[in-house]
């Protein structure tokens, strides 16, 4: 048994790493035919995009065995410590990084860069599974939910201020996780209505929202009130005091988009709520997006066929808008492959997350979950319309090395804490 122990690949679940290859292979597939050109067809040019990829794909090799490495319990000891460490690096950026298409984000080697946003996500998924594996948290308790909102949000405040808005967003995947191990549904319920209404306001105004607002709270206490009718005394207090906060809110919601937001993001909101029509300038990459996709039909063009995947019409094909190259080479069908594939990843780390005894792996799993859904969602759901163009990559598949061994070292990090669990180190 302790021979077992002592192998590095003893207990590791094949089948997340057979879906993280075949992922891998397929993204890397896309990629050279989002890049690949008349002059540069030989798959293994190492100066192409492409060839840069294939390079990190196969580094993906010894990080993943470096990971597999390193026990269960190290990931556990010292998850505090790689916290800290993934804050200095951000908060670093601002002295050493280099600015990128306007981001303070990366750290620059020669020719190789690094973009720690890509790693603190796995670093804030152990801090917080450390911090709420701990048998004296109670998450129903207010100070203890301050924390878990500070362990969360405090790299992401940093990640604002390079500023990249997009992976801010996913720091909200965390909500799942806490709702998993005991906070109340009533954050997300609220996060839910905040968007809704924010989304109210931009296509009806203030002022009409809010009388809006009025008509449907007056009828639903009215309702109540005469159903109730000598049983419940109720709460005018209440109701006056929630309909001063939604009113607040959309207002301030109305001064933020017209104040606040740069006029670009502004243009994103309004192409996707049909206020308004650019199919050549800011809507331009998702116009060309979903006309790519659609062209695909059911079995697609074929690899190398898509016309305008080779004809270079959409920009940023190999990075966000990778799953659009997948849309038109392999349609439908092709389409709805990929994402099986990450539905089938998502199950199995939640299956094997739950099978945990140790509940430090449970909440890493759920907190790794979390992370690709969210990604998955809205990168996919950037590039077909129905959300706007947000600069997320899609997991294993999006150009980049940093991204691709965030998403491996978030993975692998499971892989090891799944394998080594019924048996103690």
């Amino acid at each position: 048994m302790r021979a077992e122990k002592n192998n590095i690949f003893y207990g590791i679940d094949w089948l997340l790493v057979f879906i993280y290859f075949l992922l891998v292979g397929f993204g890397w597939l896309s990629i050279y035919s989002a890049t690949v050109t008349d002059e540069n067809i030989s798959f293994f040019n190492l100066t192409t995009r492409y060839g840069k990829q294939l390079i990190w794909i196969i580094l993906c090799i010894p990080l993943i065995i470096i990971i597999l490495f390193f026990n269960s319990k190290f990931y556990e000891r010292y998850a505090s410590v790689l916290y800290l460490f993934s804050l200095l690096s951000l908060v670093g950026l601002f002295v050493f990084g280099k600015n990128i298409n306007g981001a303070q984000s990366w750290y620059s080697f020669g020719s190789v860069s690094l973009q720690p946003s890509e790693f603190a996500k796995a670093f804030t998924a152990l801090a917080v599974a450390k911090l709420l594996s701990d048998r004296q948290y109670n998450l129903d308790l207010l100070k203890n939910q301050i924390k878990a909102f500070i362990v969360i949000f405090l790299p992401a405040f940093f990640i604002a201020l390079q500023p990249d808005l997009g992976s801010v967003l996913i720091y909200l995947s965390f909500f799942f996780v806490l709702n998993r191990e005991g906070l109340t549904l009533n954050y997300i319920i609220i996060g839910v209505l905040a968007i809704i209404l924010f989304l109210l306001t931009l296509l009806f105004g203030s002022v009409q929202l809010l009388i809006g607002v009025f008509l449907v709270l007056s009828a639903i206490v009215y309702l109540f009130l005469r159903k109730n009718k000598g049983y419940f005394k109720f709460n005018w207090h209440k109701i006056l005091g929630l309909y001063l906060v939604i009113g607040l809110y959309i207002f301030s919601t109305s001064y933020i988009y017209n104040d606040v937001f740069e006029q670009h993001q502004r243009d994103r909101f309004d192409i996707l709520l049909g206020i308004s029509k650019d199919t050549k300038k800011i809507g331009y990459n998702t116009n060309q997006s979903i006309q790519a996709i659609s062209s695909g039909g059911i079995s697609g063009k074929g690899f190398l066929q898509g016309d305008r995947t080779q004809g270079n019409f959409v920009p940023e094909q190999d990075t966000d808008y990778i799953f659009t190259t997948v849309g038109e080479e392999w349609g439908f069908l092709g389409s709805t492959f990929v994402i099986v594939l990450f539905i089938l990843l998502l199950y199995r780390i939640i299956y094997l997350a739950e099978t945990h005894t140790n509940k430090f792996g449970r909440i890493y799993g759920y907190g790794l979950a979390s992370i690709l859904f969210f990604h998955v969602l809205i990168n996919i759901g950037m590039v077909i319309g129905i959300f706007p163009t947000i600069g997320i990559p899609l997991p294993f598949f999006s150009y980049g090395g940093s991204s691709l061994w965030g998403f491996t070292l978030l993975l692998f990090i499971f892989i090891r804490l799944d394998a080594s669990k019924g048996y103690e180190w």
